[in-house]
């Protein structure tokens, strides 16, 4: 039985995940208010294939809106377009027009789906916010902080993307599927009758279902392609051919680049301001450390004297070992006990402690 605050607002998605958390929490006896947030209008991001089949889309309303009425619960949906565009859309287009890589979907953890539902569930007088992550909520009673840890599906790891989670968000969070796997949580909402359990996964960005984020940024920016075309590409300070677009490009990328050489060739930095691209044998994609801004701590209060953590510089990355510590100027510098490959401006950084998050931020710079 729910304990006494038993009023939670369910993320619902429409996909396997979130559903099987509501059907978790109703049988447990939690009183719940379904939420499926609506993050951008359709005509403005173009695209559309024809298989909505991504979060936030109409397909995953419908699902939503099925499972809540299957369980019995309330379900509405809220337009969030308008920040969801200022804080998330805008600051991918920022990113990459700076020549960086950004994650949106950290972004949108942070100031969409946690602090934007979190002021809805008050204002609904619910005392936690639930989502299909599969992570955990951990608190330490020495520390007095929460923060996240790995869940136990080792292949279906969501931690990463939570690094932003503030104090606050993690004291009002529930992560049902923090002891599940996929197929299990599958299973499961097969067994409470749920009717969109053979839903497949969805990958791409979710304002982006063609997965073409070259179109994307063209069609946002209608002279983008003529103000960043025919920039030099330098190979050894040497300018050995003309790139489509520095936006277009990212660390580490191989294929696409237009240099035919007898050895392969990468994308080994990009500068916007001189509209430029460096490219290089693998070797130059090697570095020591980088900086992180935006840091947010969460397992601890800060890293100003330094920790050892282990650090994952991409979603996929295995990740290394380092130690981190606090500038003056609030960026941390992290440095690795061995090289690490494609250190990325734009994406994030995560240092762990085994499982659990220390913190988190966005790559700056790279110390070579």
């Amino acid at each position: 039985m729910a304990d006494e605050k038993k009023r939670v607002v369910v993320a619902m998605s429409g996909g396997v995940d979130s559903s099987v958390v509501a059907g978790i929490l109703s049988e447990q006896g939690y009183e719940l208010i379904g939420i499926t947030i609506k993050t951008y209008r359709y005509e403005d991001v173009g695209g559309n294939v024809g298989s909505e089949s991504s979060c936030c889309s109409l397909d995953g309303i419908n699902d939503a809106r099925s499972v809540a009425a299957k369980l019995g619960f309330p379900h509405y949906v809220l337009d969030f377009s308008e920040r969801f565009g200022a804080e998330v859309i805008d600051n991918f287009v920022d990113e990459y027009l700076n020549g960086r890589t950004p994650n949106p979907c950290v972004i949108c953890n942070r100031k969409i789906k946690w602090e934007e539902l979190i002021r809805k569930s008050d204002a609904l007088d619910a005392d936690y916010i639930a989502t299909g992550h599969y992570a955990k909520v951990q608190y330490d009673e020495t520390t007095q902080r929460y923060f996240v840890s790995r869940g136990r599906d080792e292949s279906k790891d969501q931690s990463y993307a939570l690094w932003g989670l503030t104090q606050e968000s993690l004291s009002k969070t529930l992560f049902p599927l923090a002891e599940m796997t996929k197929p299990e949580s599958r299973a499961l909402g097969e067994k409470f009758g749920l009717p969109n359990m053979q839903k497949g996964e969805s990958y791409e960005i979710c304002f982006i279902p063609d997965n073409n984020y070259e179109r994307f940024l063209k069609e946002r920016i209608p002279q983008l392609e003529k103000q960043v075309s025919d920039g030099d590409i330098v190979l050894d300070g040497e300018v050995v051919g003309k790139h489509r677009g520095f936006p277009f490009y990212t660390i580490g990328q191989r294929k696409g680049i237009g240099i035919a050489r007898p050895e392969p060739l990468y994308v080994t930095s990009i500068d916007s301001t001189a509209n430029r691209i460096e490219v290089g044998l693998e070797d130059k994609l090697y570095a020591r450390g980088l900086l992180a801004r935006n840091v947010n701590m969460q397992k601890y209060a800060d890293c100003r004297q330094p920790l050892r953590v282990h650090a994952k510089i991409r979603y996929k990355d295995s990740g290394g070992m380092a130690t981190i510590k606090q500038n003056d100027d609030g960026r941390v510098e992290v440095m690795f006990d061995e090289k690490r490959r494609a250190i990325t401006p734009g994406q994030s950084v995560v240092f762990y402690e085994q499982d659990d998050i220390v913190g988190g931020g966005i790559i700056d710079a790279v110390i070579t």
